[in-house]
């Protein structure tokens, strides 16, 4: 966890005047301010939100690397990342994937790591990435800090497309990321304060409400999934042993959808 906070309330002091707390909300704001807060405290390290988790992962790699750099990529990871990636190739940002089951490769400038991979689902070897001299990114959307926090694991950053799980109520958009080092938040707060790529007050808003409900969205979720993988692993004849009814055809055929039922619109 980074030893001192970094100052939110501006991204540098201004030259003449005295400006208050929060001078200009493209800096920060309180809401803002309390989110990251919050969010730090679950993951172990100093927060800061973004626009969306693409708007995070962009900041980062921008603000972080330099032309020329190589970033090691966890093959199956999110296709977003390396599309991301494959712009920023213009500029002399290069890719290379790797199974993250193993060691990262040789010269990388950061490493690239998601837990677990979206759509692949392997985990990343944490042991092996964070021997690696280079930072280390760990994408943990899909697993939130209940279940891995990449911090405790010696990465140096953790990314979270917030839009998912951590606000959870499908009406927000919004990425964050949460580093080790001080002087690396410092960076990209200063990088995001100069670019723009913040999230509005009421955006933080809800993910603060999010937050509250994480623990047990996630917990009937994993209750949720459970049951589904059990039911799945039945045999297919317990599985296919519907009684047909009087008229020789199964339940499910001889029902009539409601008309409610079938007046509900679809959601795209």
């Amino acid at each position: 966890m980074a030893s001192t906070p970094i100052d939110r309330s501006t991204a540098w002091p201004f030259a003449d005047g005295e400006p208050g707390t929060f001078t200009y909300s493209r800096y920060s704001g309180p809401t803002l301010v309390e989110a990251e807060r919050r969010l730090g405290e679950l993951e172990g390290g100093e927060a800061l939100l973004f626009a969306s988790g693409s708007a995070a992962t962009t900041s980062l790699l921008i603000a972080l690397l330099s032309p020329g750099d190589t970033v090691a990529l966890a093959e199956g990871a999110y296709y977003g990342t390396g599309v991301v990636l494959d712009e920023l190739a213009r500029w002399g940002i290069e890719k290379v994937e790797f199974d993250q089951t193993g060691p990262p490769p040789d010269g990388a400038d950061l490493v690239w790591l998601e837990a677990p991979s979206n759509p692949f689902l392997t985990m990343p070897n944490f042991e092996a990435a964070t021997a690696h001299a280079a930072r280390v990114v760990c994408d943990s959307t899909a697993a939130t800090p209940l279940h891995v926090r990449p911090l405790e694991e010696g990465c140096d950053i953790a990314l979270h497309s917030a839009t998912k799980y951590l606000a959870g109520h499908d009406d927000a958009l919004i990425g964050a990321l949460v580093c080790r080092r001080a002087d690396d938040a410092a960076r990209l707060l200063e990088f995001r304060s100069r670019t723009g790529p913040v999230p509005a007050a009421d955006t933080a808003w809800l993910l603060l409400r999010g937050l509250r409900t994480l623990e047990l969205r996630v917990a009937r979720q994993t209750e949720t999934a459970t049951a589904l993988v059990e039911r799945l692993e039945r045999p297919a004849q317990s599985r296919s042993s519907a009684t047909p009814d009087s008229e020789g055809s199964s339940p499910s055929t001889s029902r009539t959808p409601t008309r409610h039922a079938a007046s509900r619109p679809r959601r795209r």
